[in-house]
């Protein structure tokens, strides 16, 4: 970059069509894509802040414009990952479900779907943070006021309210567990046995609330 463009982009002027924040939402986003595939390449503890910038092409200065330092990074990716994921899996809910299979199955299909499609983002949200399990029950409440939300489509809205949110906490962390074991063996399972098996899983748990 010339010593009058650099002026220029420091300014906030277009540089190469960009404004300076599209150009700072640009530079963050190949961060985030950069760690998100080293993240799920390899450990935490063998990734770097420089490797990461490499890998984005950017430099480290820009790097500390979002992020404060490795596990920053890697907070931010994970929450934006399962945040991607669980609108992909709320989209998938039907709004008048004849029955919990009907509300259960596309949403099922949709989570198997797009873990398999994207690996990466199974990696990083199941496996590879482990720093992230300080979060995991949050997370995991989170994850369940979304299937607790949806399940209502169906059950009446229940006398007993403690009951049904550690039913549904009881359901997220079972199909956790279940994407974790698939995971980890290669996602060699058929995707449609998978898909029905979490399915049964999730009516079986339920059945009793509706």
């Amino acid at each position: 970059m010339s010593e009058r463009a650099g002026a220029a982009a420091s300014r906030g002027e277009k540089y190469g069509g960009q404004s300076r924040e599209e150009r700072a939402a640009d530079r963050r986003g190949r961060i985030t894509q950069s760690a998100l595939e080293l993240f799920a390449a390899r450990p935490y503890d063998d990734v770097t802040v420089a490797e990461v910038c490499t890998r984005a092409k950017v430099s480290k200065r820009y790097f500390y414009d979002h992020f404060t330092d490795r596990e920053n990074l890697l907070l931010a990716v994970h929450r934006e990952r399962n945040d991607w994921l669980l609108a992909e899996v709320a989209q998938a809910a039907p709004e008048e479900p004849a029955d919990l299979d009907a509300l259960f199955r596309p949403m099922m299909t949709t989570l198997v779907r797009t873990l398999f499609e994207h690996p990466e983002t199974a990696r990083v949200i199941y496996i590879n943070a482990p720093r992230m399990e300080l979060r995991r029950r949050g997370l995991l409440r989170k994850n369940a006021e979304l299937f607790g939300g949806m399940t209502r489509r169906v059950v009446a809205r229940p006398s007993d309210k403690v009951r049904y949110e550690r039913t549904a906490l009881a359901l997220v962390a079972g199909v956790s567990e279940v994407i974790i074991d698939w995971l980890e063996r290669g996602m060699t399972d058929d995707i449609e046995e998978l898909v029905d098996h979490l399915t049964g899983i999730a009516t079986a748990l339920l059945a009793g609330l509706d």
